[in-house]
């Protein structure tokens, strides 16, 4: 089998110049066919993918905003919350320590009046006894000397 090979001519001629119309007629038509229609596809493709870029990045800061202002929130709620348990147990305790010195002052009447009463006992008692002791003596001298 024999293979004719016709080289390749390298000389320009006219079908070159025909070569190079129809090449440029082919870019222009596949620029215009097919490589315009997916630039335009990949365009909107990343316009879309920006815009929602930019919606999930304006999501994610107010979702961080708000986080911020619920924590904010959270705190002032929480020391509102130590203020009114520090209020009520100082009032508590106020509370208690007024009561104790009530108390205090009470006992301490009852214990002055109960020393009264039992000053009282005593010199009544003593009373009775010297009356009965007077008595007796007498009792006593009258029965020796009568």
């Amino acid at each position: 089998m024999v293979l004719a090979f016709a080289g390749v001519d390298l000389i320009p001629n006219g079908f070159l110049l025909l070569h190079i119309a129809i090449i440029l007629l082919m870019i222009f038509i596949l620029n215009r066919t097919f490589f315009r229609p997916i630039n335009r596809v990949l365009e909107s493709r990343e316009k879309t993918k920006k815009t929602h870029l930019t919606e999930a990045e304006e999501i994610l800061l107010n979702a961080k905003r708000k986080k911020e202002a619920y924590e904010a929130e959270m705190l002032k709620a929480r020391n509102e919350g130590y203020k009114l348990i520090e209020s009520i147990r100082k009032e508590t305790l106020a509370n208690i320590q007024d009561r104790i010195e009530r108390a205090k002052s009470e006992i301490t009447k009852q214990a002055a009046a109960e020393k009264a009463s039992i000053l009282r006992q005593t010199e009544k008692a003593r009373e009775e006894l010297q009356k009965e002791a007077k008595e007796l003596a007498e009792k006593i001298s009258s029965g020796i000397l009568g």
